[in-house]
């Protein structure tokens, strides 16, 4: 079995605990019933407690919980909470014994990583920190691998996160061993040998309209787009996604790479075109690929955000090799040129772009005021040499007429 789960917290000794994400309403719901039934302090007289007896305990939030005693050490109690899974030392005016809500089964499922065997026999107190600060409250995908013999077992599974197996990214940090050589291939982020390639993103057909956004200009005519994924989806580009066996999105999956980031290594080989993460202004690390070296003493690569078309050159400290599953998803940003219009031959403005003289900045600057976080809609004229499009404002009108209207460009047959 395979589903969606939300981390609620690691146990001091490894156990990973789990809540379903199919399981979130009825929480939801017993937890509102038990916020009604109890109100005000825990038990203030005295009270005999015994080692698992339930219980509800006000926590820190001073919401109440369902728990059971794990073990009496005078005035204060050590409890689990029986639907998140951790453990805590509390005096026992914050508790209340109950018999309310005891056959309900508790909501999070206690795990164990399958035929993964950990340094020493036993997580160390620094590995437990490590996972606590990766998955706490993040959502996974857990593959079922072996149900315990007792129903309080710990459930063996697979858990993957942006599409990388868990396992295996522990035992590149050296906190585990994984039986399973085949899963630690499945980490993928240290073939340096091969020369991987980004799929490109498939395209609807020419004559379509489908709706996109400029994600980046070179100028007022080469433009980079992204296709808008609120929109239809072309059968080409559906039957790419359908094929894709990993059900996290690119977003997600670079998210989970910005929490490891720091583990993956430095880049070695400066080869161009070459996959890799790199670390934008907004320090996020993005998919990118190599362009050029820039300059040598320090070194500077000029790099390509390959899901935005944008450009950057960056040292080599903010360069990382790329885990191989990121490499499944298009390219989302797509270069294109423009139909229509020309630059203006009697455009009088002096300050040009530099590196496309014949086109003037206001020209530029006119085009991405049209453009810039509007929802635009495009019509493929040609596939080769270049792609070619029509670009349709929110008014349905070409977006180039303002800049013919203004004299910085003229209309090309």
């Amino acid at each position: 079995k395979v589903f969606q789960a939300v981390v609620s917290c690691i146990g001091g000794d490894g156990t990973i605990y789990i809540i379903p994400k199919s399981f979130e309403t009825a929480l939801n719901k017993l937890m509102a019933e038990i916020q009604n039934t109890f109100k005000g302090l825990g038990l203030l007289i005295p009270y005999c407690w015994k080692k698992g007896e339930a219980c509800v305990v006000r926590g820190s939030d001073t919401m109440w919980y369902r728990a059971k005693i794990v073990e009496v050490n005078g005035s204060t109690l050590q409890v689990q909470y029986i639907d998140r899974g951790y453990m805590e030392s509390i005096p026992q005016c914050h508790l209340y014994p109950t018999t309310f809500y005891t056959g309900i089964p508790p909501f999070c499922i206690p795990c164990q990583l399958y035929k993964t065997l950990p340094i020493g026999n036993f997580w160390q107190q620094d590995a437990v920190d490590y996972l606590q600060e990766l998955l706490k409250n993040e959502e996974v995908e857990i593959h079922v691998e072996e149900l315990p013999d007792n129903p309080w077992g710990k459930l063996s599974v697979s858990l993957y996160f942006g599409g990388m197996s868990l396992s295996s990214f522990m035992a590149y940090q050296k906190y585990c061993v994984a039986e399973d050589c085949q899963d630690i291939q499945k980490l993928g982020v240290f073939e340096g040998d091969l020369s991987p390639s980004y799929l490109l993103q498939p395209l609807p057909f020419p004559g379509e309209t489908f709706p996109v956004t400029v994600t980046h200009l070179v100028s007022p005519k080469e433009v980079y787009i992204c296709l808008d994924s609120s929109g239809n989806l072309t059968k080409c580009s559906a039957t790419e996604r359908a094929g894709s066996h990993d059900s996290e999105s690119l977003n997600k999956a670079l998210k989970w790479c910005n929490k490891i980031v720091k583990t993956l290594p430095h880049l070695t080989n400066f080869k161009k075109e070459l996959p890799c993460l790199a670390e934008y202004v907004d320090g996020l690390w993005y998919r990118a690929k190599l362009l050029s070296i820039t300059q040598l003493v320090p070194v500077q690569i000029l790099v390509q955000f390959v899901d935005y078309g944008t450009y950057l050159v960056a040292p080599t400290s903010r360069l990382r090799h790329i885990p191989c599953h990121l490499l499944k998803y298009p390219v989302q940003a797509v270069r294109v040129l423009l139909a229509g219009f020309k630059p203006a031959s009697d455009d009088k403005n002096v300050e040009r772009i530099p590196y496309s003289p014949e086109w003037s900045l206001k020209a530029l600057w006119t085009m991405v005021d049209c453009v810039e976080g509007k929802r635009l809609s495009a019509s493929i004229h040609t596939m080769s040499p270049e792609v070619t499009i029509s670009l349709y404002g929110d008014d349905k009108n070409l977006v180039h007429l303002k800049l013919i209207e203004m004299g910085l460009a003229e209309l090309d047959e």
